[in-house]
């Protein structure tokens, strides 16, 4: 009788602990959103922001299942407000035909998966926006540059894709890509890597490969604006950080263009801090330990 008496003990205060954790939990947040000065926000009012936009560059950590948790529930939300077309640097753009493929239900799962380069974490973090893009029949837009012209430029510079023929241009943005170390990012980028070399490449043209990244990506993104629909762009954080990369390339196309830039922090505690200012018309501020991925 004892020892049962102690195991139900035992049991009741591991739930106890369980639920007093769970309570935790709830009363911690794992983000919070800011308007461009800082002013507090909650996610629809966040979703508003975005469906008065022709483009949405929303940034994120590739490795941060958090961030994908919101941009998943983000194109839930702007779906019901806007017409939507989704887009993302994850897919190359001579794959585009192979994702339309799928969207349509002309491909398997096992077929796309197996012929497409999918990054290593599309099942967890992009395969369930491709799946909701099928599902409502939107359009889901390859816009990285194919990595083979990434590598040759940060080989050899800009200048090696003239040589290209016709039709490897297809696959590029208009050239030649206008280039400068002005444009935010780029120089921050060339003083992490010390103005040398990385891995065999000259800094100056990884920094070009990054740009050509971000041209392409940009372009991809206007050849496939549809009018009164709201382009809604998953990228890698730097690639539109502090209004630079492709939102640069955006606004040197087409000035007029009304673009939102989600900007995201990794922070011990959630906050707004004054430098974040001129970093994105959204920012989106998450606990670095809520939900990072090995």
């Amino acid at each position: 009788m004892k020892i049962r008496i102690s195991l139900l003990l035992f049991s009741f205060s591991v739930w106890c602990l369980s639920a007093n954790m769970q309570v935790a939990a709830q009363a911690l947040p794992a983000y919070a959103m800011y308007s461009s000065d800082g002013t507090p926000i909650d996610f629809g009012e966040a979703v508003a922001t975005m469906a008065e936009s022709d483009v949405v560059l929303f940034g994120e950590f590739h490795d941060n299942a958090m961030v994908h948790w919101l941009q998943l529930r983000t194109t839930k939300a702007l779906h019901e407000k806007s017409d939507l077309v989704l887009g993302g640097e994850m897919f190359e753009s001579d794959g585009q035909l192979l994702l339309d493929e799928y969207l349509t239900g002309l491909m398997t799962d096992k077929v796309f998966e197996d012929q497409a380069r999918l990054w290593t974490n599309y099942k967890t973090d992009y395969k369930p926006l491709v799946e909701f893009a099928a599902a409502n029949g939107l359009p889901f837009i390859a816009t990285n540059v194919p990595r083979r012209y990434a590598s040759l430029t940060a080989k050899a510079g800009l200048d090696t894709l003239e040589t290209l023929d016709a039709a490897s241009k297809v696959l590029l943005p208009k050239l030649p890509i206008a280039f400068s170390m002005e444009t935010p990012g780029y120089g921050e980028m060339m003083e992490m890597m010390g103005g040398g070399h990385r891995m065999g490449f000259k800094a100056e043209n990884f920094v070009r490969a990054q740009a050509l990244k971000d041209a392409a990506m940009a372009e991809n993104i206007l050849r496939n604006k549809k009018q009164d629909a709201v382009f809604l762009h998953f990228n890698g954080d730097f690639h539109s950080a502090n209004y630079g990369g492709i939102y640069w390339y955006l606004k040197n196309a087409d000035p007029d263009l009304k673009i939102t830039v989600v900007k995201i922090f990794s922070v011990e505690s959630l906050g707004f801090m004054d430098e974040w200012a001129d970093s994105g018309a959204l920012k989106l501020s998450f606990r670095g330990d809520s939900a990072l991925r090995n």
